[in-house]
């Protein structure tokens, strides 16, 4: 996937053309100098310098005051890490009991000195996953992806149905506080309310007898991606 004149590429490197592409694969954001600071917690120098060597390398495209790009083979090293990063996380969960919150941090470290014979292996073990176990999809070897044709919650309106299908990592807490709502993928989930005024939203969770009402604030809501039901025929 990386071509072979790049050589060995840093740490740093890695998490960087990660998040650039991360940043855009579900929602339109701009990455920024700014953002990537605030992301890899780094200062603004070493952001500076960092790109200066992406650029170099021929991973990313950046024009003074501009956005920061991935070129192909700088998106093609962000698939190679991203699949490293999710099939990590998956196996932790399915092979080792580690709950879905706990396996980011695990995954960082572990992505970059992990082998492709082991991640090979790990892969083959699991079934050949598409999805990790939040709902991102995991390029497969080749650098595929299939990523669900999902949309964010707040885009359903009262009395629509979805089910889960993403539910983004960046908080831990704050999948903790689904684990205990039994939020989890592929849950279905109807709009019962919208509160716009106090950025809130009634729903149910769940189906049948099982089905309970969940008061979310919008923050929390933002976390969670759904698939719509497939329309019935008349």
């Amino acid at each position: 996937m990386v071509v072979e004149h790049l050589g060995k590429v840093s740490v740093a490197a890695e998490d960087c053309v990660k998040v650039i592409y991360a940043a855009r694969e579900w929602d339109d954001v701009a990455v920024t100098a700014s953002y990537l600071k605030a992301r890899l917690g780094v200062g603004a120098p070493a952001v500076s310098e960092m790109v200066r060597r992406l650029s170099e390398q021929g991973l990313v495209t950046h024009e003074r005051y501009g956005p920061v790009a991935l070129t192909e083979e700088g998106t093609a090293l962000a698939l190679r890490m991203l699949r490293r990063h999710r099939l990590v996380e998956t196996y932790l969960v399915a092979e080792l009991g580690y709950r879905w919150d706990e396996v980011h941090d695990e995954a960082e470290q572990l992505e970059h000195v992990v082998s492709d014979r082991l991640l090979d292996r790990m892969d083959e073990r699991l079934g050949h996953p598409t999805r990790d176990p939040h709902g991102d999809p995991i390029p497969a070897a080749d650098g595929t992806v299939r990523r669900p044709d999902a949309v964010p919650l707040s885009t359903l309106g009262v009395g629509d149905v979805g089910f889960v299908a993403r539910i983004s990592d960046d908080e831990p807490e704050l999948l903790r506080y689904f684990t205990a709502n039994e939020i989890s993928l592929d849950q279905r989930i109807e709009v019962l309310r919208r509160r716009s005024y106090a950025g809130s939203s009634t729903l149910l969770v769940g189906a049948g007898d099982a089905a309970s009402e969940l008061e979310l604030t919008d923050v929390a809501a933002a976390a969670l991606w759904v698939t719509r039901p497939a329309a019935q025929p008349a």
